[in-house]
């Protein structure tokens, strides 16, 4: 079954860039990323910036926003694609994210989408 694991932090929680905590970060998630590789479980993964563009369609007129306007304390920042046997198994590897010390982990099952 595959899954997004989604990461989300609160704004400058977690170690900050430049600093020997960060670093060791960097070391434990490239570590994780071989370890989902290794296993046959990693489908895809990409950090994301602060930037957003927001589009939405009110009445049929396209609306352009720049900014993430969500109600929300956290916010995404990364996400994992997985193919695991089952939920258990996504919330094992979940686990394993150093992100979730200071931040959460949301697991979401994926919908296949055939194309072609």
């Amino acid at each position: 079954m595959q899954y997004l694991i989604m990461l989300n932090q609160r704004h400058g929680e977690g170690p900050q860039e430049g600093t020997p905590e960060f670093d060791a970060e960097m070391k434990r998630w490239g570590e994780l990323m071989g370890e989902l590789r290794e296993a046959g479980s990693l489908i895809g993964a990409t950090g994301l910036v602060d930037e957003v563009t927001t589009v939405r369609k009110p009445a049929g007129e396209v609306t352009v926003t720049d900014g993430p306007y969500a109600e929300t304390k956290e916010l995404l920042f990364s996400f994992i694609m997985i193919d695991v046997p089952d939920l258990d198994a996504a919330i094992e590897w979940a686990g394993k994210m150093p992100s979730a010390a200071y931040g959460s982990v949301e697991l979401r099952p994926m919908v296949g989408y055939e194309h072609g």
